[in-house]
């Protein structure tokens, strides 16, 4: 066991002991127990030992390593995907606040007020700034779960704070022992092999009176993604070299990004300008990201062209996710005119999917 303390005193880059009172075995729910010659309050690297089934699993660099004992190609390639993209992207924003804000967008109506003392979990945390802002909030714990290598990035830019736990699993093999306040997940179950499968995960792992979010993208408003830019990521940018992307999302923020400043920018900002907002194509969303910087806006070009897996999902189907899992009526709502988003609570026990 090695214990890293910053100047302050405070343990901040191993894994808090604490998580293992929320952790099992994903194949078969035994009990998972630390080795001993790695005990203590904070872990670097060690093994946690399933009391059940046998199975080991490593603790690496800080992070639990709760994968299954196989996964399917489609899952490897989506994993190798994002893993590289936000290592790479692991810093889009100088301003902690920025996160923040944007967070709340993405589940809105949610308040940070809401946070405060529940347990959430993150299903598909990327580089960990959804799992910051929520245990930046008020949340009592955040488990923030990921398949890829994104878990090392997530780690680096939570490890200061002490009620996050960045855990490497599958989100169709969750591994946790207790169930939590608040799931969601953002930008993520779309790009599942079964997306609808990712969703009811979650669900199983909310108590009575919890709830859950999801962002997904969304069918309306997205035809021509749909059927020009989908079939040339699947069968072209989504194969090339990570880098051979970078470099080609990189021309293509060059060219887009002047464009957002000058044309989009103004349109949606200033009140003189509201008509020629109303006349540029697919403003809802563009004119959302021109609000923001060219390392963001590269980020989000080489997000929409890396992923092997991406479903574009209607409203009415959304909708029956959440009817199916028997949650409350779910409050949805359309954001910037081409993804969903969904809200709802777990109301009995027995509900759970």
């Amino acid at each position: 066991m090695v214990c890293a303390v910053g100047p302050s005193g405070r343990s901040s880059v191993d894994m808090n002991t604490r998580v293992l009172e929320y952790l099992r075995c994903p194949e078969c729910g035994g009990a998972l127990n630390l080795a001993e010659e790695t005990a203590g309050p904070e872990v670097e690297s060690g093994e946690l030992g399933c009391g059940g089934c046998g199975r080991r699993y490593p603790v690496v660099r800080g992070i639990p390593r709760l994968l299954p004992d196989e996964l399917t190609l489609e899952k490897l390639r989506t994993a190798s995907a994002f893993g590289w993209e936000w290592q790479e992207f692991d810093s889009l924003h100088d301003d902690p606040e920025t996160y923040h804000q944007q967070f709340l967008d993405w589940v809105h109506p949610i308040e940070p007020g809401f946070f405060r003392g529940k347990v959430v979990l993150d299903g598909g945390c990327g580089m960990g700034r959804f799992a910051a802002a929520a245990a930046e909030f008020g949340a009592r714990d955040v488990l923030a779960i990921d398949l890829s290598d994104a878990v090392e990035a997530a780690h680096r830019n939570t490890r200061h704070l002490p009620n996050v736990h960045v855990i490497q699993a599958d989100i169709y093999r969750l591994p946790f022992a207790r169930p939590v306040d608040f799931a969601f997940s953002i930008g993520v179950l779309h790009h599942l092999p079964d997306p609808e499968g990712g969703f009811r995960s979650l669900v199983t792992h909310l108590k009575p009176g919890g709830s859950v979010f999801a962002w997904v993208y969304g069918r309306e408003n997205n035809g021509w993604i749909v059927h020009l830019v989908n079939p040339m990521r699947e069968r072209i940018f989504s194969r090339l070299p990570r880098k051979a992307l970078y470099a080609l999302s990189l021309a293509a923020t060059v060219m887009l990004h002047p464009v957002l400043k000058l044309l989009y920018l103004p349109a949606n900002r200033f009140p003189s300008e509201r008509l020629l907002s109303k006349l540029l194509p697919y403003n809802g969303y563009l004119g959302w990201l021109a609000q923001f910087g060219f390392r963001h806006n590269h980020h989000v070009i080489f997000d929409h062209l890396v992923a092997p897996t991406a479903f574009y999902i209607t409203r009415d189907e959304f909708r029956a996710w959440f009817g199916k899992a028997s949650l409350s009526e779910p409050r949805i709502s359309w954001r910037n005119q081409n993804s969903w988003r969904g809200w709802a609570v777990l109301e009995h026990a027995d509900s759970r999917a």
